[in-house]
């Protein structure tokens, strides 16, 4: 048997001793039946898209190490004796976090701190506020290496680390047994290269410095790799399924919310259940009855299996730290059911892209989606390199958009990760208010549907997938929780259907059980010429909206610095700060539920310049003293002819005076009820013109109610961002 020996040692000073041996691919089938009694876990790719996923498989049992988190508590348990060699070094992680508690049985602790309550943290620092993922950075730049692809961080991420990021009120009573994360750390990987035909089984052995034991280091080199069997699987009573129509009552009420401008789109779930004797069985047969970009398998102890079949991409991040690594992720929206055959998929196709409703749910995915990455991306490196892409599953067609940017070299992949959390794809838009919709209407907490599976990997990459279509097992009972993407719209009894046809290649996968490479980053897109914000100061004011960050890059594109700031700031920011120019966010809700009038009278005792986005001209409108209205049917992430009637921000623009723009509002306002403002856009349609642009250059205020950031305003975006910052100076 070949093998080869590789040996270095990572920026924390931990030498690895890495051997690299070939052996059967057999061993992985080996591998999964053993999960059903020992920690570990299986990871693969069934799909074959060039340029998204690739066909590759890897896994891992008796982990030495497990990190696990609940709430801001983060533990690592020794799981053997090689663990507890490591466990000083990842002690010394934890304590640049608080004061680290060690356990009796091979665990230390710590608790991550809320932050001060004087702290202060602009919205591109968000993903740097303290949290569970404080300690993990630290603890991945103690074994960090570029030597070594695959060592590093393997499990699941719970839905409820959202809650680290972005604050909203629980809700559902959590049951003091779940967990918000697992993670090992394997010291022995097999991986199989489809591509290659190769398999490989990675070994480590790592000593560790007297600095961390606080005596003579320590090696594994002569311990066993073998750990604890997890408990049995037990059969439980299966609940019975949801009421009919219990889900359709969800979908009534959000469309309720959309009147009101509160959401654009949202993405609730409900539980489906079925009996599971053994994890391991019903992930080989989920694999080959139902192939997918991510496969997964997960011991993760305490009588706990994730298994799942999931289509869609989370964060994957590829590239050295520091040197613009790359960022793409690939959401998915836009469902129909496969045909009876070739002909009828060709059919089933041909109605998905044609779906207004459809093409609206992945815009809005996709926007919001952009929006995620400029927070911590290059400016102009964010762009779609795949529209609408088809991708056919064994019981579904689904449309798919590619995105990638380049990570700005300030930040991490655990940056990339936060600031999606978590996909649209399954909360929706704006983010925030979508994630508390679904805190007050689903019945139980998500545990970890919605979050994520995958690697963080200790040479600065991360590859991840979305827990979706996945059996999360405890008791012989595998829970499946599925939802929809929920419009304006949407139909009650349609969405909730479509629940059932997306959970069930699980339950019926359950019921078999029942009888006896790295990419280079891509050239960046050609950009307007900079020069228009060139030393301008930018304060973007963000009204809990899910594409502010994108705005943000818009604006930096164009050499300004921007600053992002969350309502409800004190006014002497205005002051620190010193704008040169201020943009007020689009965001759900009225401007009264920001108190934007406050901000608008402070902004005029100062003299501001103020560009409004959406819910900045209605706030603009108002108070000035317009009057606001409300559509009988809400436009979100659908297209709208502008017609130019005026005014400098948007002459010339379009083709004879007119462009598409996205028009994401429930609120508007007519020409008559505006003053104060010239009126210098509408878009025509229903009774009365609405109100697309206005401006008062005298007092340098200038506002749209379309989104200039979205894809659907492309030709003409950047070019506005432009020309206010222009007339800003």
């Amino acid at each position: 048997m070949d093998a080869s020996s590789t040996s270095y040692r990572t920026a924390g000073g931990v030498d690895v001793r890495r051997i690299a041996a070939h052996c059967d691919p057999e061993v992985l089938t080996d591998l999964v039946a053993a999960l059903d009694h020992r920690r570990g876990g299986v990871l693969s790719s069934g799909m074959e898209y060039p340029g998204r996923y690739s066909r590759w498989h890897l896994g891992y049992i008796d982990p030495c190490v497990e990190i696990a988190a609940r709430g801001r508590r983060v533990t690592a348990t020794a799981l053997n004796d090689r663990g507890r060699v490591l466990l000083p070094v990842i002690e010394t992680a934890f304590r640049e976090h608080g004061t680290p508690a060690a356990g009796a049985d091979g665990t230390v602790g710590v608790t991550v701190p809320e932050p001060a309550p004087g702290e202060f943290f602009t919205e591109e620092q968000r993903s740097r506020r303290p949290s569970v993922f404080s300690a993990l950075r630290s603890v991945v730049a103690l074994f960090a290496s570029a030597e070594d692809s695959h060592l590093g961080l393997y499990g699941a991420f719970g839905y409820d680390l959202a809650f680290q990021f972005e604050p909203i009120e629980q809700v559902l009573e959590r049951p003091a047994e779940d967990r918000d994360l697992v993670l090992h750390l394997p010291d022995e990987i097999i991986v199989r290269d489809r591509k290659r035909e190769t398999c490989l089984r990675y070994t480590y052995d790592f000593t560790v410095p007297g600095s961390y034991t606080g005596g003579a280091a320590a090696g594994t080199e002569a311990l066993p790799r073998t750990g604890e069997p997890t408990p049995a699987v037990v059969a439980a009573e299966v609940p019975p399924p949801p009421e009919p129509g219990s889900y359709a009552r969800i979908v009534a009420e959000a469309k309720e919310r959309f009147v009101r401008g509160d959401l654009f789109e949202v993405v609730p779930g409900h539980r489906t259940y079925g009996a599971c004797p053994s994890p391991a069985r019903f992930y080989e047969n989920l694999r080959e009855r139902n192939p997918a970009p991510y496969e997964f398998i997960f011991n993760l102890g305490e009588g706990e299996y994730l298994v799942g079949a999931s289509p869609e991409m989370f964060v994957r991040v590829t590239g050295v730290p520091g040197t613009g690594q790359r960022v793409e992720t690939c959401p998915i929206s836009g469902t129909i059911k496969r045909g009876a055959d070739a002909l009828g998929d060709a059919e089933n196709i041909r109605e998905l892209l044609s779906s207004a409703k459809e093409e609206s749910e992945l815009t809005m995915c996709t926007d919001v989606d952009r929006n995620d990455k400029s927070r911590v991306c290059e400016p102009g490196s964010v762009r779609v390199i795949g529209r609408r892409q088809i991708e056919m599953y064994s019981r579904l067609i689904h449309t798919v958009d590619h995105i990638e940017g380049t990570l700005r070299p300030e930040f991490d992949a655990l940056d990339a990760f936060l600031t999606h959390m978590w996909a649209v794809t399954v909360t929706g838009a704006p983010k925030t208010w979508a994630m508390r919709f679904i805190e007050q209407h689903e019945t139980t907490p998500r545990r970890w549907y919605g979050g994520a599976v995958g690697v963080i990997g200790f040479d600065g990459a991360m590859n991840t997938g979305l827990t979706l279509r996945t059996a999360h097992i405890r008791d012989g009972v595998a829970t499946v929780r599925v939802g929809a993407t929920l419009l304006y719209d949407s139909d009650p009894d349609a969405e909730e259907r479509e629940t059932f046809l997306k959970a069930r290649a699980l339950l019926e996968t359950l019921e078999l059980d029942q009888a006896p490479r790295p990419h280079e980053p891509a050239a960046a897109p050609e950009r307007p010429a900079p020069g228009a914000g060139a030393g301008m100061k930018v304060l973007l004011v963000d009204h809990e909206d899910s594409f502010v960050n994108t705005l943000a890059d818009y604006v930096r594109r164009h050499g300004a610095d921007v600053t992002t700031v969350r309502h409800g700031f004190d006014p002497a920011v205005l002051d620190t700060l010193a704008p040169d120019l201020v943009v007020l966010s689009p965001g759900p809700g009225l401007p009264s539920d920001f108190g934007m009038s406050d901000l608008l009278a402070d902004l005029d005792r100062r003299r501001l310049p103020v560009f409004g986005v959406c819910l900045g001209l209605q706030a603009m409108v108002e108070h000035a003293g317009g009057e606001l209205l409300t559509l009988a049917a809400p436009v979100h992430g659908k297209p709208g002819r502008v017609r130019v009637t005026g005014g400098a921000l948007l002459a010339g623009l379009g083709d004879g005076g007119a462009f598409r723009a996205a028009r994401y509002h429930s609120t508007y306002t007519t020409p008559d009820r505006v003053k104060g403002f010239e009126v210098t856009a509408v878009v025509d349609g229903g009774a009365e013109p609405v109100v697309m642009a206005i401006e008062d250059p005298g007092a340098k205020r200038w506002a749209v109610q379309f989104h200039p950031e979205s894809i659907l305003t492309a030709a003409v975006g950047e070019s506005i961002i432009e020309r206010v910052l222009r007339m800003a100076r």
